[in-house]
Order: structure tokens, then C-alpha cells, then sequence
């Protein structure tokens, strides 16, 4: 039980950014520097995000964007050094949706990423009723947890997943030490 409250408070933070996207269309900072986004305990690479892509605040994230043409959100988070993250992979990648209905899972796969192993998830949910499809991404590596998702209505995923795409293949953990 102790394990799932931490889970349920730890990405509690999906849920509100999900639940606040019409809130969060405004502009903000990405806090990259040359590429690199540096945390508490973490840091990565990314490449540089598509043009259409715009920076967006959302609690708790490490990066937002608003994917405005595919009417899109992506959202990029670690953590570390969390006794509760010490689960499979799959379980995480399930925790980020305990609160959503309706789940339907496309696709389930675990595959190589930045040198370790990552579950990749394609899924349909609803989250207070709105039908979203999303992409997720979630890596532990050197006692940290990555998550990356792409979340747009299902008639618009496809369109722009393809530049969601892009930027994981680009993802890099990098030294945290700066």
C-alpha cells in the first residue's frame, strides 16, 4: 500500500499536467541549455524540438510542450533516487495511467534505449472522460526513472507522433555533474 501512495503521488504530476493542458497553452522557459536539461540528481540530451513546438509550463515537469497543429502535449520527467521506483518497468508505466478509463493498449514493448532496456507503450485512455491516444516511454538508468510521453487526440496522434519520435531517438542521459 505504502508503495502504491508513493506511485500515486509521484505521478500524480501526469494526471494534473494532463488535466491542465487548456491552462497551460502559455509560454515558459525550457531551461535547456545547448540541448542539455539539467535536474535534481538527472540530466539529459534531447535535439532540438520541431519548430511547431511550443514550450509550455507544467508543474513538476521537467519539459512541456504544446504540439499545437496536432492539438498535442509532450512531456518529458525524471526522478531520483526513489525507493518506490524500484518495481518493473511495466509497473510503472502503469501507475502513470491508474487514474485514467477506458484503457486500451496498443502496443507493449520492451526495447533498447540510451544502453538499457525501456518499456514503450502505445495506448487509447480517457481521462475525465476526454479520449486521448499516447506514447510513452519510461527508462530507469543509474537510479533514476525517464519518462517521455506524447499525448494528442486519436484522429491527430498519427500526424504528430512522428516528430515525437525524433526527439526519443535523440534522448540521452548525460552526467548530472555539469
Amino acid at each position: 500500500m505504502r508503495i502504491a501512495l508513493a506511485h500515486s503521488q509521484m505521478f500524480g504530476w501526469h494526471m494534473l499536467a494532463w488535466a491542465l493542458v487548456p491552462l497551460m497553452w502559455g509560454c515558459a522557459s525550457t531551461g535547456l541549455d545547448g540541448g542539455v536539461y539539467r535536474g535534481d540528481g538527472f540530466a539529459f540530451r534531447i535535439p532540438d524540438p520541431p519548430s511547431h513546438w511550443r514550450a509550455i509550463d507544467a508543474a513538476q515537469a521537467a519539459l512541456a510542450y504544446r504540439d499545437d497543429p496536432h492539438e498535442g502535449m509532450v512531456l518529458i520527467n525524471a526522478r531520483c533516487g526513489l525507493e518506490s521506483d524500484d518495481v518493473p518497468l511495466q509497473a510503472l508505466t502503469q501507475h502513470l495511467f491508474l487514474q485514467f478509463t477506458d484503457r486500451q493498449i496498443n502496443t507493449q514493448e520492451t526495447v533498447p534505449f540510451d544502453g538499457r532496456e525501456a518499456m514503450h507503450t502505445v495506448l487509447d485512455a480517457k481521462l475525465d472522460g476526454v479520449p486521448m491516444r499516447y506514447d510513452v516511454w519510461v527508462l530507469k538508468k543509474d537510479g533514476c526513472v525517464y519518462d517521455l510521453l506524447y499525448l494528442a487526440p486519436p484522429d491527430r496522434f498519427d500526424k504528430g507522433q512522428a516528430s515525437f519520435r525524433a526527439l526519443v531517438r535523440g534522448f540521452r542521459t548525460v552526467s548530472s555533474d555539469g
